[in-house]
């Protein structure tokens, strides 16, 4: 048996690699999160083989709790909610380990080095990850402000908290009391609360990315703990994954991850950049459309905005009828447009645009100066010429779809604010930008109205 269910596991962790390959783009992506469900499932029913499980009662209760709770939470979610979701989901991972953690303490017989160093490893990473992550959803979901909180001496606080952890940690696998394990969860509960508190504006995406790779670096700790191989295994593949992905992130930002950590980035009274002269200039949806109806070579920008307004079918639609008006379309998606890492890229693959028109910033720089029209939907930051020639602004550097260099730029915004990073945006007052306010799919929807009637 215990040959059969090690078995099990390498068929689990081989289908949990393939799935996370497939992830990588979106005409695989359903195929590779079914794999490495299947590959999950692989790996319970093999765990619940183990002869020091005997009563599945309880286990059962949990699977059909969870199963039911995760199933009507992933039908009722919009779009728009999905990041504050996978915060949430990030964060009861990091949950699951830290109880994994304390009950080896409270219950387990094992009381080696490396048992200890797992325990503390489990408790400290998924702490962190569980409150960490609770703020991140609070902050994405509108519930507290997106701007970071600082305040003085934050950054020392959070040094000496990091210190205390390290030395209790020490003590623990020493001597390993009960109150020195309770005094590390309580830190580690306070360390990922006040880690995150100083990131907001467009760092969240990083964030969510972080807190995932932390997600799965507790549960490879909480592997080690339990003697569980495939949770090693899957844990440190979603660790290693969302660490590239971080960084991947902050190349795309030009910044670097301890400034993303620690750098406050969109603080009230931080640095904003020159102040932007002119005024935006407004264009009707019939004066768009012939604007678009002479075209040759298109491309859409889509940002947080486009899933407020859940308008990616819409965009798909009209894309369509560009299409058989004669027109190039493409699709142009910035590495940390919307709120969590691929969010662009789920939405345009819920509404089958095709795969090889989704084109990557490195793509379509090079000819958007040949584009006759760029249509921003929501975007802001990841637009925004400021970060090519404004060293004062926070976002200096940062690379961007460079859409200022196209023809005719239309960008629809619902009013006249800033982005979520609290920048404004220099491209919405430049003379080849015309603003077109309100909700973007009625704007999209109109648009693609005016194609099908001809007018």
């Amino acid at each position: 048996m215990e040959k059969l269910i090690d078995l099990a596991y390498i068929v689990a962790s081989i289908l949990f690699i393939f799935g996370i390959k497939m992830l990588g783009r979106a005409d695989t992506a359903r195929r590779g999160n079914l794999l490495s469900a299947v590959g999950m499932l692989i790996a319970v029913v093999a765990t619940l083989f183990y002869k020091e499980i005997i009563d599945f009662k309880w286990i059962a209760a949990g699977l059909a709790i969870g199963a039911v709770i995760g199933g009507v939470w992933a039908q009722r979610v919009q779009m728009t909610g999905m990041p504050e979701l996978v915060a949430l989901f990030n964060g009861f991972g990091g949950l699951a380990s830290v109880l994994v953690g304390w009950a080896e303490h409270e219950f387990g017989h094992r009381t080696d080095v490396v048992t200890l160093i797992s325990i503390y490893a489990a408790i400290l990473i998924g702490g962190v990850t569980f409150t960490g992550s609770f703020i991140a959803y609070l902050k994405l979901a509108g519930k507290m402000s997106g701007r970071p909180t600082l305040f003085a001496g934050q950054k020392a606080i959070n040094g000496l908290i990091f210190a205390a952890l390290l030395i209790l940690g020490v003590y623990y696998c020493i001597q390993p009391v009960a109150w020195v394990l309770y005094a590390i969860i309580v830190l580690s509960l306070l360390l990922g609360v006040l880690g995150v508190l100083p990131i907001g504006g467009g760092d969240m995406p990083v964030v969510i990315a972080f807190l995932n790779s932390f997600s799965g670096l507790a549960g490879a700790a909480a592997g080690f703990v339990i003697l569980n191989k495939v949770l090693i295994v899957a844990g440190c593949l979603v660790g290693t994954s969302g660490i590239i992905l971080t960084i991947i992130m902050c190349k795309a930002m030009n910044r670097t991850f301890g400034n993303v950590l620690f750098g406050g980035f969109g603080a009230a009274g931080g640095a904003a950049g020159k102040a932007v002269e002119g005024e935006m200039k407004g264009i009707s949806v019939e004066d768009a459309y012939y604007v678009l109806e002479a075209a040759q070579n298109v491309i859409f920008v889509p940002g947080y905005g486009m899933a407020v307004a859940q308008a990616q079918h819409a965009v798909k639609e009209l894309g369509s009828l560009l299409e058989k008006n004669g027109a190039e379309v493409r699709y142009a998606i910035h590495p940390v447009a919307g709120r969590m890492p691929g969010h662009m890229n789920v939405l345009l693959a819920e509404a089958d645009v095709p795969y090889e028109q989704l084109c990557e910033m490195d793509a379509v720089n090079p000819t958007i100066s040949q584009v006759d029209v760029a249509i921003v939907i929501g975007a802001n930051d990841v637009v925004n010429p400021a970060a090519a020639d404004d060293p004062s602004s926070p976002i200096y550097g940062m690379p961007i779809i460079n859409v200022h260099e196209a023809r005719t730029v239309f960008a629809l915004k619902r009013g006249k604010g800033a982005g979520f990073s609290g920048l404004e945006n220099a491209l919405f007052f430049r003379e080849n930008c015309r603003m077109i306010y309100g909700d973007a799919k009625d704007t999209i929807t109109q648009l693609a109205a005016q194609f099908k009637s001809g007018h």
